[in-house]
């Protein structure tokens, strides 16, 4: 086969800019009398995100090991493991791998057939520990198809919302979205369960490029409640890991899946996707939100023992074709071990479009198999949205082009984290980085279907490989931007 040629909060950042600021602000505070202290003022953001970032770190390291003890000590031992381990790895590849790799010669693209995808869906059975389930998929590109759609089936619920997503901002389009959460739960059921680490980004929005007037509610979380019917958790972080996963659940029969969250830069701003998605692999979505539902109550890991127990109910249309969900867990990265061993079986080509690339395993690989003569191409955004993850793409762009890869930039921020290789697709939420990958909760969607892989190629990466510039010199790394690529992959 022939291919033609606001925020993503991290931990560091998030907490450190929140203590930080609470000094400030005391300080700022104790001075004057005539503070601006409407919502919309840095002064209040500033204050409530340090109170916020304070009660997240009081309640991950002293309410989490009393309600969540059993999640606490797996997060606990799985970071240490995965933290070891990735470490002495890192030291591995970049010592002795990579320059015995790069002695080897760079072959022109070979243009074999591809892997075998029925034996690789047996094997991803092996590698999941489960069979695919059945479903269907329809690609919403950019926030104008998604959210549009999104709202029109909640709209038309009939008996439930559930929305699991990292970000609910305090903008202007965020209060839109929840306005309508708020009216119809006056019919129907709606949960909203929201990131503790994410919820502080919430705090950030920035009132200028908002319209006239809008005053930003200081709390996502009181302002969906307020007068409505609205229920709504936030869920915890064990030893400061996130959930990072994005699904809304309609009527337990429709969902919608990918890596948008709710706020203004998703809706108008970034290149992002979605995936409306029927059939049973709904029904496994939603057991997944009764389960988070249940675990972030204040009976913790009690409450998710039950929702366990309860097992999957069947709601949604039994129809579709098969359709894996993957998963980054305690003790579990499947969405990295399958992808890895993907790259490792292509013999075709490879196609990647991610914002955030900083997981030496997997750049290892991509370079083996650009060396057995595989088309690889890489899409990173030309404008990214975060400085030290930013560094690390550019060491990345660097150790790519010394390696054949080819690497493009998509003009302005995208945010799609998409992989399709030789006819086996993966799109969800997980960045190529430690967090998504080792760490946080996270959830793609996958399959060999050919139509979907089709339609995935159409709609994503030939349109995206167009627009792009591609980049056929080295960039400059500073020293700062090596400094920071360490950082990023030790740390997220």
């Amino acid at each position: 086969m022939t291919i033609a040629n606001r925020k993503t909060t991290n931990i560091a950042p998030a907490l450190i800019a929140g203590l930080l600021n609470a000094c400030a602000a005391n300080n700022q505070l104790a001075v004057s009398e005539t503070v601006d202290a409407s919502p919309n003022s840095p002064l209040v953001r500033r204050s409530v995100t340090a109170v916020q970032g304070s009660y997240l770190l009081a309640r991950s390291f002293h309410v989490d090991p009393v309600n969540r003890p059993v999640s606490n000590a797996m997060s606990l031992g799985s970071y240490a493991i995965k933290s070891t381990t990735g470490f002495l790895q890192r030291i591995a590849i970049g010592t002795v791998q990579f320059p015995s790799l790069e002695t080897q010669p760079i072959p022109a693209i070979a243009y074999a057939d591809g892997m075998d995808l029925d034996q690789w869906e047996r094997d991803l059975d092996r590698i999941s520990g489960r069979k695919s389930s059945l479903g269907t998929i329809e690609f919403l590109v950019d926030g104008d198809e998604y959210f549009p759609r999104m709202l029109a089936a909640v709209k038309s619920a009939q008996e439930s919302i559930d929305i699991r997503t990292y970000i609910f901002d305090n903008d202007d389009f965020a209060v839109t979205v929840a306005d309508e959460l708020k009216t119809m739960s006056d019919t129907v059921d709606v949960r909203v369960m929201f990131d503790g680490i994410g919820n502080l980004a919430a705090l950030q929005a920035n009132p200028s490029l908002m319209p006239l007037n809008f005053r930003a509610p200081v709390s996502m979380e009181r302002y969906l409640e307020r007068q409505s019917n609205v229920r709504v958790r936030t869920l915890s972080n064990p030893w400061l890991t996130g959930d990072h996963t994005k699904t809304t659940i309609i009527d337990k029969k429709i969902a919608f899946i990918g890596d948008m969250n709710i706020g203004r830069e998703y809706r108008y701003d970034w290149h992002d996707l979605m995936m409306e998605v029927h059939g049973p692999v709904v029904d496994q979505l939603q057991y997944d939100t009764n389960k988070a539902w249940a675990r972030a109550s204040i009976f913790g890991d009690v409450a998710n023992f039950f929702a366990f127990l309860s097992g999957r109910e069947k709601h949604a249309d039994q129809t579709g074709y098969p359709v894996r969900v993957l998963y980054t867990r305690n003790f579990n990265s499947e969405i990295y071990r399958a992808q890895l061993e993907a790259i490792r079986r292509a013999r075709s080509y490879i196609l990647i479009e991610n914002s955030y690339f900083s997981d030496d395993a997997i750049l290892y690989e991509l370079a083996r198999a650009r060396r057995r003569g595989v088309d690889v191409r890489v899409i990173l955004p030309a404008q990214g949205n975060h400085g030290s993850h930013d560094a690390s793409n550019l060491v990345a762009i660097n150790k790519m082009l010394d390696n054949g890869i080819r690497v493009y930039r998509f003009p302005g921020m995208s945010h799609i984290k998409a992989a399709v290789i030789d006819g086996w697709a993966s799109v969800g939420t997980a960045n190529f980085d430690k967090l998504s990958l080792q760490v946080n909760k996270e959830v793609n969607l996958a399959t060999s279907h050919g139509p979907t892989i089709v339609a995935l190629l159409d709609r994503v990466f030939i349109p995206d490989l167009e627009r792009s510039r591609e980049i056929n010199e080295k960039v400059e790394i500073t020293l700062q931007s090596r400094l920071l690529e360490i950082v990023t992959d030790e740390f997220l």
